[in-house]
């Protein structure tokens, strides 16, 4: 879904994938830890990165396989740094998203397109009780 690069999307890209997963029959569980990996990767996105090309959006996507992990991911213009983990102070009023959500999923990453400026950051939930 297209999502205006700026903290008015966030809420509304939230309701949507809560609404989705629970369509699906996703456990509360996942959908928690699902909306919040999406808030902190939107918020990122927003806070380090450029809109694409339109000036004024970046896309976020969500996927529920049948085991029941789901895939959550963002792609924005890019920005001066890449997405990677940080050990900041305990005073610091940030810098703590990606450890989160690396303790809240099996994996994540970060793709660049091969042609242009966007930059995709991926997370995967695992399926309850795997």
């Amino acid at each position: 879904m297209a999502v205006l690069h700026g903290p008015t999307g966030v809420g509304i890209a939230r309701r949507r994938l809560r609404s989705e997963l629970q369509e699906n029959g996703a456990e509360e569980t996942i959908i928690d830890d699902a909306m919040l990996i999406l808030s902190e990767l939107l918020s990122n996105s927003y806070r380090h990165a450029r809109p694409l090309d339109d000036g004024q959006s970046i896309r976020a996507g969500w996927c529920q396989e049948p085991d029941g992990s789901v895939t959550i991911s963002v792609t924005d213009g890019g920005g001066p740094t890449r997405p990677r983990l940080s050990s900041p102070s305990v005073t610091a009023r940030g810098g703590r998203g990606l450890t989160i959500i690396t303790s809240l999923c099996r994996s994540w990453g970060v793709r660049e397109s091969g042609a242009g400026s966007a930059v995709t950051v991926w997370a995967v939930l695992a399926a309850p009780g795997s």
